[in-house]
């Protein structure tokens, strides 16, 4: 009998009323991350990956319609969950590393009185003190105990962000999401970070998924990658495949943005995807990427197709998959 996965999400739609009319930011997305694997969202901003993030966690905004065939987490739905059953969950199996953490703590609080009352929630009080400074000598914070007298302000930003990973994990959850984890850092404190994220999945088997517009921030640590556009998964699969073998032409435009050493020095520019994100509004009728598709066909624009499974275990919305060329990232 095959084990089900840690979560499993299928036909996940998001709809908001404005007064500007019923916007669709999410459509019908399908994802799955099993227990010991590193999923990466994929997408540039606006595509719907953090509402993604927020409806698997029960976070979305009071004016947002979810509805969706499942969302499982370890084989029970997550939908319809009421506040008292949420709170057993979040910081227990299910944690959250934010893309800000200089927001996602109050500055008005010592950093150790604010993850010393998630501890006291899901441990037992006496464990709180312990835990905490064993954890956060665990992701590389000297002098921890110090570090827990301090308040958000007085911690550099790559400091900030292991307390969060410290916060998260501190509770030994089943999963883990972080969102834009290495947004605000820069590159040597990103690397860091990453290396972090993927030596403690492995020591702690968690189900990891990692949001990012970039993709080379992923290179080195996804198993399998899901590349978000306009609300709607365009190419998922295996992280090597599609890095070496993108099959829709958004995910090649990805990978053609970053910089790579020798050959940014050739070009008289960096890559770039021409034009803006649609607004998510209305049904789809044909390619959500056309107007910025470079290999854009008429047949694009008068009908839809699905995610069609395609050689490398990648499945692509695309008529045209398959004529991609390769290109190799290498690891951040």
């Amino acid at each position: 009998m095959t084990m089900a996965p840690l979560l499993d999400v299928r036909g996940l739609r998001i709809s908001i009323a404005t007064d500007g009319g019923l916007l669709h930011p999410v459509r019908g997305v399908d994802l799955s991350v099993e227990r010991g694997e590193t999923l990466a969202i994929v997408g540039e901003s606006g595509c719907g990956k953090s509402m993604t993030a927020q409806a698997i966690l029960g976070l979305l905004p009071r004016k947002a319609r979810l509805s969706a065939e499942r969302i499982d987490f370890d084989g029970a739905s997550l939908i319809g969950l009421n506040q008292r059953q949420w709170r057993g969950l979040r910081g227990r199996r299910i944690a959250m590393i934010f893309q800000d953490p200089m927001t996602a703590f109050d500055p008005c609080y010592r950093i150790g009185d604010q993850i010393a009352e998630i501890v006291r929630r899901h441990r037992p009080e006496s464990a709180a003190p312990r835990a905490m400074a064993a954890m956060l000598g665990r992701v590389g914070v000297s002098a921890p105990e110090d570090r827990l007298g301090q308040y958000p302000h007085q911690l550099s930003g790559g400091l900030r962000q292991r307390m969060m990973i410290a916060t998260a994990l501190l509770c030994q959850p089943d999963l883990i999401i972080a969102d834009e984890p290495t947004t605000a850092l820069d590159v040597t404190i990103q690397a860091q970070i990453l290396r972090l994220l993927a030596d403690l999945q492995k020591e702690t088997s968690v189900g990891l998924v990692v949001i990012t517009h970039d993709l080379g921030v992923v290179a080195g640590i996804a198993d399998r990658i899901t590349v978000m556009y306009g609300g709607e998964v365009v190419e998922t699969g295996a992280a090597g495949a599609i890095l070496t073998s993108p099959g829709h032409p958004y995910t090649q435009g990805l990978l053609d943005c970053i910089p790579t050493p020798g050959e940014t020095a050739r070009r008289t520019t960096l890559g770039y995807i021409p034009g803006t994100v649609p607004r998510p509004v209305g049904e789809l009728t044909a390619c959500n990427f056309a107007d910025r598709c470079p290999h854009v066909e008429p047949a694009c624009r008068q009908s839809r197709v699905g995610l069609a499974a395609h050689d490398g275990g990648r499945s692509v919305r695309c008529l045209l998959a398959g004529a991609r060329q390769s290109r190799k990232v290498e690891p951040a």
